[in-house]
């Protein structure tokens, strides 16, 4: 593979609240155990207009932000070559703007991107570059969700009747955690608007819910009594916490149950004291995080990419334009999307 140019075009945050402007930086080099991919898609998520706007996470200005990224990688700085992905590959990456604390090195939306190697994954010919940069942060948020509540990597029986309640589950992490809940062999209970329900069973939802209904939480406990399932563990993806937090109330009874909060926890919602709560994130050691976001990527993520077993979810819009149409889609998802995910090709 050739080498990369010497500069590259990249949507800058210039300061504090002000729009992206697409801005030419130089192209960095790896350090140590970094990856540097040529991107081919980002997709976007709401924390990304967050930064934008409010500077969340950022330390420093000029500053680029996105975490969901796909391409192909350009060179590596790791002696590990056994398991650092080699230049050609393939890849779906998680851009670590949040932990680089807005170092524009490590943002996606750019034309070349330094990544960590534990964050990199094969993405098979199967899947296109926009699909699979609909994986990482997904995968992320589900999987420290899981490990938070306690639960194992191996799949339990069906048999054991347990099951898990994703609240808004036609989100980008919604949908991906019905995946990986299903996978666990865990019977998924969802909530979402009635016209994506139909589409949430596809994923592997064995009943889905409307949460509009005032009487969502006498219908998920008059199901979950149906299928004499036992439901002590959730995710809370989108929505009114304090609904969801509710409803695992009531599921968990006189047990102990945990919801896991991908947003920000709302700091008015009343906690009973058989619920934990907490917001998603990662190990706060960076051995620990280097492990897990490791075996996420380099293990879970190829295995079932190369099994064809995940599916790009939930519906995919490129918005065109490429960099150049990077504020227009971040102000479209601010306003409001539902079951979609606003992604843009490079």
């Amino acid at each position: 593979m050739s080498s990369p140019p010497s500069k590259h075009m990249a949507a800058v945050v210039p300061a504090k609240g002000q729009p992206l402007s697409v801005e030419e930086r130089s192209t960095p080099t790896c350090g140590p155990k970094e990856v540097l991919i040529e991107v081919h898609a980002v997709a976007l998520n709401p924390v990304d207009h967050v930064q934008r706007d409010l500077g969340l996470f950022l330390d420093e200005y000029p500053a680029v932000v996105g975490s969901d990224l796909a391409g192909i990688v350009v060179s590596n700085g790791s002696e590990n070559g056994s398991s650092t992905p080699k230049p050609g590959t393939r890849v779906i990456a998680f851009g670590s703007a949040f932990f680089h604390r807005g170092q524009p090195d490590y943002g996606a939306l750019q034309q070349y991107v330094l990544v960590s190697e534990d964050s990199v994954a094969a993405l098979p010919d199967s899947y296109s570059f926009v699909e699979g940069a609909m994986f990482p942060m997904a995968a992320v948020v589900a999987w420290n969700a899981w490990f938070w509540a306690g639960l194992s990597i191996e799949p339990i029986s069906p048999s054991e009747k347990k099951g898990i309640l994703i609240w808004g589950a036609s989100s980008s992490m919604g949908a991906f955690a019905v995946q990986t809940a299903k996978l666990l062999g865990y019977t998924v209970y969802a909530t979402a608007s009635s016209q994506h329900h139909a589409y949430l069973e596809t994923l592997g939802a064995a009943r889905v819910f409307d949460y509009k209904r005032d009487s969502v939480s006498a219908e998920i406990m008059g199901a979950a009594e149906e299928d004499g399932l036992s439901i002590e563990v959730g995710l809370h993806a989108t929505g009114s916490q304090q609904t969801s937090i509710d409803v695992m109330s009531r599921l968990a009874k006189n047990s102990q149950a945990k919801l896991a909060i991908a947003p920000l926890v709302d700091k008015d919602a009343k906690i009973p004291d058989n619920v934990q709560t907490a917001f998603v994130q990662p190990p706060a050691s960076l051995t620990a995080r280097e492990e897990r976001m490791s075996w996420i990527f380099g293990t879970w993520l190829r295995e079932h990419l190369a099994a064809k077993q995940l599916v790009a979810s939930p519906h995919i819009k490129v918005v065109p334009g490429g960099l150049q149409a990077a504020n227009q889609a971040l102000d479209e998802l601010k306003a409001g999307v539902s079951c979609t995910k606003l992604v843009l090709e490079l």
